[in-house]
């Protein structure tokens, strides 16, 4: 799991071929790696959270005082999953984890992850 780092941010495609030329199945917390080439995401949807910068940036417009104004959290999560990506590993995704994905990044024929002897295996159908 590669979590929020700047460090890790910057250096992206490094990270994401790094993954790839060890056949490490890695979850990545911007969509950004998936879009790279990586695995899957899980992450704030950055849409929303600039959306939010919209809504406070108005409201500082409209007089309202910054230190008046709540903290937010993310609302909103992303799922992103990169079947090119689970094919070249040899994994499969079920399809209940497909169905929540908020994008699928090359989809192709059903994939299925299985767990077997506490280890991840694809299964094409």
């Amino acid at each position: 799991m590669i979590g929020p780092d700047p460090l890790f941010g910057s250096r992206r495609p490094r990270i994401v071929a790094l993954a790839a030329e060890h056949r490490l199945p890695t979850i990545y917390y911007d969509r950004n790696f998936v879009e790279a080439g990586g695995l899957i995401s899980y992450g704030e949807s950055l849409i929303e959270i600039w959306r939010q910068v919209g809504l406070y940036a108005g409201k500082i417009a409209a007089g309202a005082k910054p230190s008046e104004l709540p903290v937010m959290r993310p609302a909103k999560f992303e799922l992103v999953i990169n079947l090119k990506t689970a094919n070249a590993l040899g994994l499969a995704a079920p399809q209940s984890l497909l169905a929540r994905a908020d994008e699928v990044i090359e989809r192709g024929g059903a994939v299925y992850l299985v767990a077997v002897d506490d280890s991840l295996h694809l299964r094409h159908h």
